[in-house]
């Protein structure tokens, strides 16, 4: 072999040993800790479930950013329930995320999470947001809301609210979108609009649910008190055995201020969907409203026993055994509470 090769060979091999060496000889760095697979799915029902522990796991999970958006969608749908600093502040961060389900489903939670007066400074800066879902989602949690609640952002709610209404004028041939939009204009005040979407809607899916409680509360805004009522009473004719029309004939006779007969129809709703929350919830509501507070309480406590993380559920169950003096029932409640979540703002009240 000529020499030269010989040279270049030689020059080669101290370069590379010592690198080789090197490498072989090194102190192995530590991995990244890692989640196991199934901690996902772990959290995720200790969290439904309101088990203890739930709001730190969940938390977790939240801060973690390799979870795909339709999982970590799911979270958002039990925040609510572990309000916090932190949970806020969570929610906060995803409203910047790049997929649109993700910042959706923050803006959902967010619009549980934070009282009115509170959550337009949040979600008002999503109404300029580039993604349209995203503009739409922040208009949906902030209608309703007083012009004082609003504040700065009433002008460009009212922007992406008529944004809104255009894109879903679009989908004529879409039910729910109809119904939704009908929504819209109701809360606009533009009845004659609203009735129009309802009847696309219909034209569309004759017996929708929806649609049919949509048009009560349309003819309810426009002073046909009787005519709602008929729109009611000819549904349940036909559907007596509905949960959903038992339900929204006991919220029109609430507001009717036909409270005891308000209170069959809900009793019958709860009867026939006895897992519903918003039903049972609103069963007890109603009994407090007739002092009737133990029967109220037993429906609460029903629901959570069903479902221990409902913490709306287990807010009024504390008020109402509070008013009752049962102070025991309180603390059991609120080390229940502290368990699930020891920053719930709820117990830093006390008794």
């Amino acid at each position: 072999m000529p020499r030269r090769q010989l040279l270049l060979i030689a020059l080669l091999l101290l370069i590379l040993v010592p690198g080789v060496l090197g490498y072989l000889w090194r102190d192995p760095q530590p991995a990244p800790p890692s989640l196991p697979p199934h901690s996902y799915a772990k959290a995720l029902r200790q969290a439904h479930e309101g088990q203890p522990g739930a709001a730190r796991v969940l938390y977790q999970q939240l801060q973690r950013d390799d979870l795909a958006p339709v999982r970590r969608a799911a979270l958002y749908a039990e925040l609510p329930n572990y309000p916090s600093p932190q949970a806020l502040k969570l929610a906060r961060l995803d409203l910047e995320k790049g997929d649109p389900l993700v910042r959706r489903a923050a803006i959902a939670s967010i619009r549980r999470l934070l009282p009115a007066s509170q959550r337009s400074l949040v979600l008002g800066p999503l109404l300029d947001d580039d993604e349209q879902s995203v503009r739409f989602a922040a208009v949906d949690a902030l209608l309703g809301l007083n012009p004082d609640a609003i504040g700065l952002y009433f002008g460009p709610l009212q922007v992406a609210l008529e944004q809104y209404q255009q894109a879903l004028e679009q989908k004529p041939d879409d039910a729910s979108a109809q119904v939704h939009l009908a929504r819209l204009y109701m809360h606009e005040e533009a009845y004659a609009a609203a009735g129009t979407a309802l009847q696309r809607s219909l034209k569309l899916e004759p017996e929708s649910l929806e649609a049919l409680a949509t048009q009560v509360r349309l003819l309810e805004r426009q002073g046909q008190h009787d005519a709602s009522r008929q729109v009611l009473a000819k549904a349940l004719a036909l559907r007596p055995d509905s949960a959903f029309l038992q339900y929204e004939l006991g919220l029109w006779l609430n507001r009717h201020e036909q409270t005891e007969y308000a209170l069959l129809a809900l009793s019958r709703a709860v009867e026939l969907a006895p897992d519903n929350s918003d039903y049972r919830y609103t069963l007890a509501i109603t009994l407090h409203q007739l002092e009737q507070v133990q029967a109220a309480a037993q429906q609460l406590q029903t629901l959570l026993s069903r479902q221990p993380a409902n913490r709306r559920a287990r807010v009024m169950l504390i008020e109402y055994w509070k008013e009752t003096g049962q102070l025991q029932n309180v603390q059991v409640l609120l080390a229940e509470l502290e368990r699930q979540n020891p920053d719930d703002p709820l117990l830093q009240q006390g008794l």
